[in-house]
């Protein structure tokens, strides 16, 4: 007992503070670090100083503009991935196996979703398993896949990209239609609906605001532009449809967003819409792991969830 409590009092770091090292690696910023561990810069800056002095070796390269590993943080990085997880694993298994807390569900949503879709997501669920504790957190469908994988998640809500990464699986989804959107009266002779070689020319002089082209969503959005020869170049590009809603009613340009995104600015927000007869559509899925067994309460989501 005497060894191991030696060893315990000279450990240069424990699996919190390697928590936060890992979080640093990850982000390239002790600021993006700092808000998802919901520390100060300042205190997390301090964490990860106190284990390079206890180390006796510097983790990250540091400059006024970046942060970047060391080659001791490298080694480090690269062999504590491991630590890390099998260290989640085993806790969410003693917690399943032993009920030691309420049951929570994990859940990635991406960013590109918007708020009106959220209470089809949980309301029947919360209504048929209210002992469940639900985690819903936000991120690029391509973050949420990596925390999928990594078991950081249990569920994710995305728009599908073109080839899912190893052993994850979409248990169902659904065409996301689009629609054209403007400041209010800005086209007052125009019809509800229109092709799209009229609206090429009706908002030729608008200023766009669009999705980020480097998403999922921004991609094939992009990709279904070119198809209809429709140049757009944006003025700004948000990774938020109900941004991009607020900020078109305030007339501050017009946009190609998910009809579906609009009932909950109805009275609050007005936009004008104009809906397109060749419509672009993306997929939104719910994707999980390909587990042998899911536990009841994950299998109840799939159920519930609705879109």
């Amino acid at each position: 007992m005497l060894v191991v409590n030696d060893l315990m009092a000279t450990l240069p770091f424990d699996l919190y503070e390697l928590s936060l090292f890992q979080l640093v690696a990850e982000t390239g910023s002790f600021t993006r670090a700092s808000e998802k561990a919901g520390l100060t810069q300042s205190a997390i800056t301090r964490q990860i100083r106190g284990m390079e002095n206890q180390l006796g070796v510097a983790l990250f390269e540091r400059t006024t503009r970046h942060v970047s590993l060391a080659p001791a943080g490298t080694l480090l990085y690269e062999k504590s991935r491991a630590i890390l997880k099998a260290t989640n694993e085993l806790i969410h298994g003693l917690q399943h196996e032993f009920h030691l807390i309420p049951r929570t569900l994990r859940i990635g949503i991406a960013r590109s979703i918007g708020l009106a879709y959220l209470p089809g997501f949980f309301f029947a669920y919360q209504r048929k398993f209210p002992n469940i504790h639900l985690h819903a957190s936000q991120g690029s469908s391509k973050e949420i896949t990596e925390q999928l994988l990594g078991r950081e998640l249990d569920v994710g809500i995305i728009s599908v990209p073109e080839r899912l990464q190893g052993p994850l699986e979409i248990t169902h989804d659904f065409a996301d239609e689009f629609t054209l959107i403007a400041p209010p009266n800005s086209f007052p002779s125009a019809q509800p609906t229109i092709r799209v070689d009229v609206a090429k020319q009706l908002f030729a002089e608008q200023r766009w605001l669009l999705v980020k082209h480097d998403g999922n969503t921004g991609r094939n959005l992009n990709a279904w532009l070119r198809k209809q020869s429709w140049k757009v170049e944006p003025a700004m590009e948000l990774d938020s449809f109900d941004a991009i809603v607020n900020l078109v009613a305030l007339g501050l340009g017009c946009s190609i967003v998910p009809h579906r995104t609009l009932p909950l600015y109805a009275t609050r927000r007005v936009v004008q819409r104009i809906s397109l007869k060749q419509r672009f559509a993306r997929r939104l899925a719910v994707v999980v792991r390909r587990d042998r067994k899911r536990p009841e309460h994950l299998t109840g989501f799939i159920e519930n969830v609705l879109f």
